[in-house]
C-alpha cells in the first residue's frame, strides 16, 4: 500500500471513530470547515415521531343529514339535471322536493315507472295542477327485456311538445330509463354517440348498462320525425328546419 493510500484510510478510520464516538472531536469541526464555508454537518440523534392530532380534517362526501340546514325549496330530486330548456330530469321526486318542484312552475311530469304512481306524489300534482303522462317500461336488461320502441317513441313525442313545457322526466333513481329516453332524445338533437354516452354514463354510473347504450346508438327516430307537430315544436335550431320540415 503506497503512503498516500495509508494516509487516506488512516483519516477514514479517524472520521468513522469520530463519528461513532458521544464524545466532541476536532476531527469533526476540521472536516465541516474544509467542504464549505456555506455547508454544515450535523450528526445527532432522530428526533421522536410526533403524536398524532386528536382530531384530523379530512375530505368527506357531502352529509345529506345536514341539508336540514338549508331552505326547503333547494331541496332537488336525486340525479336532478336540466336536459335543455324546459325540460328536466331526475329521480323519484319526495315530499321534501315538492317546494323546489313548485319553482320550476312545471306543466306535466313525465315517469318512466311500471307501478302505481305514489298517492302522494299524485295529489301533488293535483293540487299544483301538473299533468302526468307515464309510460311504464322495466328497462333494457340481459338477456331479451328491451324498452319497446312505440313507448319510447311516444314519450318522445310527448317531449317534442312544447305545450307540455316545463315538463320532468324520472323513474326510480333517474339513470338507466330516465337515461335512455335523454339519449334517444339527443339523437334528436343530432348529438353525437360519442356525446350521448357520455352523458349518460355519468349519470347512471356506477352501473352504466351496455344494453342502454346499445338500445340508444340502434333507436330509429325516423318514425318520431313523422309525427311531430310542427306548430308546436320546441325551437330547437337543431331540429328546425329538419326534414319533414324543410
Amino acid at each position: 500500500m503506497s503512503q498516500e493510500s495509508a494516509e487516506q484510510t488512516a483519516s477514514d478510520q479517524d472520521y468513522v471513530s469520530a463519528v461513532t464516538s458521544s464524545k466532541p472531536s476536532p476531527y469533526i469541526r476540521q472536516f465541516e470547515e474544509s467542504i464549505s464555508p456555506q455547508v454544515s454537518i450535523s450528526i445527532m440523534t432522530p428526533p421522536p415521531p410526533l403524536p398524532l392530532p386528536e382530531a384530523q380534517q379530512v375530505s368527506k362526501p357531502f352529509d345529506t343529514s345536514s341539508m336540514d340546514d338549508f331552505p326547503e325549496d333547494m331541496y332537488p330530486p336525486e340525479n336532478f339535471a336540466m336536459v335543455c330548456p324546459y325540460i328536466y330530469r331526475s329521480g323519484m321526486p319526495k315530499k321534501r322536493h315538492y317546494p323546489f318542484l313548485k319553482k320550476l312552475k312545471l306543466k306535466s311530469i313525465l315517469t318512466l315507472i311500471l307501478e302505481e304512481y305514489p298517492q302522494q306524489n299524485q295529489k301533488f300534482l293535483d293540487q299544483n295542477g301538473i299533468r302526468l303522462f307515464q309510460f311504464g317500461v322495466a328497462g333494457n336488461k340481459e338477456p331479451f327485456a328491451d324498452i319497446p320502441e312505440d313507448i319510447m317513441s311516444e314519450a318522445l313525442l310527448t317531449l317534442m311538445d312544447k305545450r307540455n313545457h316545463p315538463i320532468l322526466i324520472h323513474c326510480n333513481k333517474g339513470k338507466h330509463r330516465t337515461g335512455c329516453l335523454v339519449g334517444c332524445l339527443r339523437k334528436l338533437q343530432e348529438w353525437s354517440n360519442t356525446s350521448i354516452f357520455d352523458e349518460y354514463r355519468r349519470y347512471s354510473a356506477p352501473k352504466s348498462r351496455s344494453m342502454d347504450q346499445q338500445y340508444i346508438e340502434l333507436f330509429d327516430i325516423r318514425p318520431v320525425l313523422e309525427k311531430i307537430d310542427p306548430q308546436n315544436m320546441p325551437e330547437w335550431p337543431t331540429i328546425t328546419g329538419r326534414a319533414p320540415f324543410a
